[in-house]
C-alpha cells in the first residue's frame, strides 16, 4: 500500500474496538482496487465523538463506520440520513460528499447479501432478538417486501420492545408480530411457516448455549443465519444442520456491510470473493 500525500482516510469508530476485522477487511479492498486509502480503528470516548465527526470534514476523509455505542449518539453529527438508517434510528456508516455528512446503515443491506441465493421479498422471517443488528434486518426486510415478521424476545424484554415495532409501522405501515420467547408452542407454530429464521441475540457466543431448545423441528426448506461467527459454527447452527437445513453464520454479515460501506465511499466494488478467502482462513 502506497502512503503519500493524497492517501484519503476510513476510519472505524467505537470503544472498545482494537480487535475490529474491519481494517483487516477494508485495507484488502483498497489494495485490490488499486484505491489510494487507508483504513485505521479509533477507540473514543463519548465526549469527543462530535470532535470526530467533524474531523471527517476537516481531513476530507472517505468517512467512518461506527460500533458500539456510537451508532445513535452519532446522529445528531450528521446532515443527513438514508432510509435504512432512519428507520432503524442507528448508523454504522458515514459518507463524506464532499462536505455534507450522510448517515447509512449497511448491516441489513449486509446480511441480505451474505444469504446465498435467497431473497427476502415475499417471504415469511422469524427473527430472535430485538437489539441493534435485530432491528437494521428488520427495517431492510421490510424495505426488500418481506411478507411476515414474527420477533421472538424474552418476556421481560417485550414491553422495552414494543415501543420500536410501534414506531416501524407507523413508518411503513407493516406489522411485525411480537411473542415470548418462551412460548414453546407459538415459536414452533411460526417456524414452522416461515422461510428464514434469524439469530440476532448474542446466546451461542460461549459456544454452549442456544436460543430455541432443540425440541423445535424446522421445515425442511428453511435457511437458519446467525449474527454470531466466533464460534464459526455456533450451537444454533449445528442444530439446525443436523436437522438438514442450511445453515449460515454472521461472517458474510460483517463482509457485505463492509461491502456496501466501501462502494459508497469510493464508487467501487469491494472484492467479496477474494477477502472471503482470508477472512475464513483466519476464523476456522
Amino acid at each position: 500500500m502506497k502512503l503519500d500525500g493524497y492517501t484519503r482516510m476510513a476510519a472505524v469508530v467505537a470503544n472498545p474496538i482494537k480487535h475490529s476485522m474491519s481494517p483487516f477487511i477494508h485495507n484488502s479492498a483498497f489494495k485490490a482496487t488499486a484505491t489510494n486509502g487507508v483504513y485505521l480503528a479509533w477507540e473514543i470516548e463519548a465526549g469527543d465523538l462530535g470532535e470526530t465527526v467533524a474531523n471527517i470534514r476537516r481531513y476530507q476523509m472517505f468517512g467512518i463506520n461506527l460500533s458500539m455505542p456510537y451508532k445513535e449518539q452519532v446522529i445528531p453529527c450528521l446532515d443527513e440520513l438514508s432510509d435504512e438508517a432512519r428507520l432503524i434510528g442507528a448508523v454504522n456508516t458515514v459518507v463524506n460528499d464532499n462536505g455534507n455528512l450522510i448517515g447509512y446503515n449497511t448491516d441489513g443491506k449486509g446480511f441480505f447479501k451474505s444469504l446465498p441465493s435467497f431473497t427476502i421479498s415475499g417471504k415469511r422471517m422469524t427473527l430472535l432478538g430485538a437489539g441493534g443488528a435485530a432491528k437494521a434486518i428488520l427495517a431492510q426486510a421490510i424495505l426488500d417486501d418481506v411478507s411476515q415478521i414474527s420477533v421472538f424476545v424474552r418476556s421481560v424484554s417485550m414491553e422495552k420492545t414494543r415501543p420500536y415495532l410501534d414506531k416501524l409501522q407507523e413508518q411503513t405501515g407493516f406489522k411485525v408480530d411480537l411473542y415470548a420467547l418462551e412460548d414453546l408452542s407459538e415459536l414452533q407454530e411460526k417456524i414452522a411457516k416461515s422461510d428464514l429464521l434469524v439469530n440476532a441475540t448474542s446466546v451461542g457466543m460461549d459456544g454452549q448455549s442456544s436460543p430455541v431448545p432443540t425440541s423445535i423441528v424446522l421445515p425442511e426448506t428453511l435457511l437458519a443465519a446467525d449474527i454470531i461467527y466466533q464460534p464459526f459454527e455456533t450451537p444454533f447452527l449445528k442444530w439446525a444442520k443436523g436437522q438438514g437445513n442450511q445453515a449460515i453464520n454472521g461472517l458474510g454479515m460483517l463482509l457485505y456491510q463492509a461491502a456496501e460501506a466501501f462502494q459508497l465511499w469510493t464508487g467501487k466494488e469491494m472484492p467479496t470473493e477474494e477477502i472471503w478467502q482470508s477472512l475464513t482462513e483466519k476464523y476456522k
